[in-house]
């Protein structure tokens, strides 16, 4: 593919390609379950400036944060405590529920949901444990809940557009990616449940950052992870309760292709992803942190694609809004979530184990 037709297969692009609603269709109402930081700085202001959601509902497990979140926004016409959500109070106050919890809270939330038959939202990693993401698995099938794991990279215009290059043969035959995804948990608190196991899962870094670059790949290639190997060490003492302060590892995905990553809790803010083939390279940088950018190398020249700087997190709820206004399957289902989490859960493994592990 020569660069003159690649600028114009980009330039050709459109920002939110999957959108097929309209602003007159209605919004979809939802529940927020869990009101940490992430919840209350970047999801709840997203879905206020979204195109087709609205907040109504928040729940906590405290029913004085749940007070005063639904105090501080307009939209929000109940707040309940976890165990008013799961019992089913307000359930005419909400059409779909987001689930924004620890990992390992997540299933008890998901099938509340699957119970109220509300479709459903759920962060990532899907759940701490594979056996719990099966929980989730099964409770969606048998429920027939329309369910979506929140991999806010797959509505990322950058990587979309990234994906649809490497679609087009741009960059030849995919050969291998690196990966990385680092930044610093140490000042959020000592009681961060990132660096509980019985809260996070198998670990940290790779469970909340390595999933990143894991699941982004299998995006952009459109190929599931077959083995993997790994090494991980943790010396902090904030990090004596998990395995991975700081994480290398590779995966071999589909058709021969390997990734090799990195990841740490306790590093300097850093994110790529990057995709060599047989003729050519495409960059995301930063990839998972901030503005994302998109460089194409083929042919000996190079090219810089600006790409249309979103809100994540608004991209990502108004893409899952957008399928149930128009009766469609979304991408990252739970099922695909789980081929994520039985990845993380081999990574961990391999580490201890120091050999190949099949999926």
């Amino acid at each position: 593919m020569e660069p003159d037709s690649i600028l114009s297969y980009v330039e050709s692009y459109s920002h939110r390609d999957w959108l097929e609603s309209n602003e007159d269709e209605g919004v979809v109402r939802f529940a927020m379950v869990g009101l940490g930081w992430w919840t209350r700085d970047e999801a709840m202001p997203a879905v206020e400036n979204s195109t087709f959601c609205r907040t109504t509902v928040v729940v906590s497990g405290s029913a004085e944060k749940a007070e005063n979140v639904e105090d501080d926004h307009e939209s929000v016409q109940v707040g309940l405590i976890y165990d008013e959500f799961v019992a089913g109070e307000a359930t005419d106050a909400y059409d779909a529920v987001y689930v924004c919890t620890p990992n390992a809270r997540h299933l008890p939330f998901v099938e509340a949901a699957v119970e109220h038959d509300k479709p459903v939202l759920c962060e990532k990693p899907m759940e701490a444990t594979v056996e719990r993401g099966e929980g989730i698995v099964d409770a969606c099938e048998e429920g027939g809940t329309t369910a979506m794991i929140a991999y806010r990279m797959h509505t990322e215009p950058v990587v979309r557009r990234a994906r649809e290059l490497v679609r087009a043969g741009a960059v030849g035959e995919p050969v291998h990616v690196h990966g990385d995804m680092s930044q610093s948990i140490l000042g959020w608190g000592a009681d961060q449940w990132r660096l509980d196991p019985d809260l996070a899962g198998y670990g940290t870094s790779v469970m909340d950052l390595g999933i990143y670059s894991v699941n982004t790949t299998r995006f952009v290639l459109d190929r599931d992870p077959v083995a993997v190997q790994s090494m991980m060490n943790s010396d902090h003492e904030a990090f004596s309760a998990v395995p991975d302060e700081v994480a290398a590892f590779t995966v071999a995905y589909e058709d021969d292709v390997y990734g090799t990553y990195t990841a740490s809790q306790n590093a300097y803010q850093t994110s790529h992803l990057q995709v060599v083939g047989t003729e050519g390279i495409v960059k995301i940088e930063p990839a998972f942190h901030g503005e994302s950018s998109l460089e194409l190398r083929v042919g000996g020249e190079t090219v810089d694609i600006d790409g249309k700087q979103v809100d994540q997190m608004e991209e990502e709820f108004d893409y899952f809004a957008d399928r149930l206004l128009s009766g469609r399957e979304p991408t990252g289902t739970p099922e695909h979530g789980l081929v994520d989490l039985r990845t993380l859960a081999a990574i961990y493994e391999s580490s201890e184990t120091g050999g190949t592990i099949e999926l």
